[in-house]
């Protein structure tokens, strides 16, 4: 995957894994400093004592999986509305009954710290088994200043020592909760949060984003747009839920603000796609969530085609896609996007890290990057995707060179 820290989009993104056959890389610290072919390495790598040597002798390597949107911070699961759903009930019935998000609010608000922890890293255990080294996380099931706060603490603590990078997003808009549908409604909601909730995050640097669900029944664009004006005045970056269930013009925002990614997209119209492909905004696509709840897929080949650059992610969480796995996304942007495996790799390392603006660092396996990687149990990078469900991972590494599954021969 290497390139430029910049999405890749075009025939780059269809022609970017930059494959090297029989090919090696050296390590220091947790960042590369030399890749190229295994028959130069002894000529052009010194060791140093105790060094580690890794063979993966006829398997593919690949970097670790980069999932730019997750909602892992949370309590309780919601089995029952799965259930219903099944039955006939549609996502949006369910939220107007009292379920979706604010059933996982009222769960969130009476967990403990330790209980918020001790969920969120089981989730991350499955995240890592499946080859994600690095995720954004967000808020965004507590809509109140105290469980908002205690979200991005747990995150932070956890961060602190986890072998995988985590990003935080501050969610606080991912709902209007119930306390605020019958005082002042969504605006009023927005004015809580910019000026009792965002302040003390920003003086405690507890989040790199912040994200809204901008959605009919939701947050309108107009209110997106002074919410995420303010959010940048105060030094984050931002991200929409954008055009998910209705084209409300989100993606069109986003590529205003210049976002960092406009993600879902389920909806969006054609003038969103224009806009998204002569933007820096990245277009991240959640081929999970539209499988989850039958709803149609996102147009990936349309914006491919048009020039916009898209990611894949996984947008795990309790209510609309409870599905940690980086590889089924990968076979769905296959089987169901339209994609081709090229398209699919680089949109789920390389242009994943783009939408968390850490190209730079992630994503591809090139000196000066970070050395986080996956050894497949596979000698074709194309099984990745046409074994499907079914990740063959038999190692995964993070910069800090630690195994995390599997056995690797010295």
């Amino acid at each position: 995957m290497a390139g430029p820290p910049s999405a890749r989009r075009g025939k780059k993104q269809s022609s970017g894994l930059g494959l090297i056959r029989d090919g090696a890389f050296a390590a220091k610290e947790g960042r590369i400093v030399w890749t190229g072919p295994t028959d130069r390495a002894g000529k052009e790598v010194s060791l140093a004592s105790g060094a580690v040597e890794l063979d993966a002798e006829s398997r593919v390597v690949t970097p670790g999986f980069v999932d730019s949107h997750t909602h892992p911070v949370f309590f309780g699961t919601r089995q029952i509305e799965f259930a219903m759903r099944a039955e006939g009930a549609d996502y949006e019935e369910i939220a107007r009954a009292g379920g979706g998000i604010l059933n996982s609010v009222a769960r969130t608000r009476e967990a403990s710290p330790d209980e918020l922890e001790s969920n969120l890293l089981r989730h991350l255990w499955t995240m890592l088994r499946y080859g994600t080294t690095t995720l954004e996380a967000k808020s965004g099931y507590g809509l109140d200043a105290d469980t908002e706060i205690r979200s991005l603490e747990v995150l932070s603590r956890v961060a602190s020592t986890s072998a995988m990078t985590i990003v935080p997003t501050f969610m606080g808009a991912h709902e209007v909760p119930e306390e605020y549908r019958h005082e002042g409604g969504s605006d009023a909601y927005l004015g809580f949060l910019l000026s009792d909730v965002l302040p003390v995050i920003a003086e405690r640097n507890l989040a790199r984003f912040v994200d809204i669900f901008c959605e009919e029944g939701v947050f309108t664009v107009e209110e997106s747009r002074r919410y995420l004006n303010a959010a940048m005045e105060a030094g984050f970056g931002v991200r929409l839920h954008a055009d998910e269930f209705h084209d409300t013009g989100g993606a069109l925002l986003a590529a205003e603000l210049g976002a960092a990614s406009a993600d879902h997209l389920l909806s969006i119209s054609e003038e969103g796609i224009r806009a998204l492909a002569g933007s820096v905004t990245v277009a991240t696509l959640l081929p999970g969530t539209a499988f989850f709840l039958a709803k149609p897929w996102p147009p990936a080949r349309r914006l491919i085609d048009a020039g916009a650059a898209v990611a894949l992610a996984t947008d795990f969480n309790p209510g609309s896609c409870f599905c940690e796995s980086m590889p089924f996304m990968v076979n769905l942007a296959v089987c169901q996007l339209g994609m081709t495996v090229e398209e699919a790799l680089v949109s789920a390392t390389a242009n994943g890290a783009a939408a968390l603006e850490m190209g730079d660092s992630k994503g591809s396996l090139q000196e000066g990057r970070d050395a986080d990687f996956i050894i497949w149990n596979l000698d074709d990078y194309r099984s990745i995707a046409y074994h499907l469900a079914v990740p063959d991972i038999e190692a995964v590494y993070t910069s800090a060179l630690l195994a995390v599954s599997g056995q690797c021969r010295r």
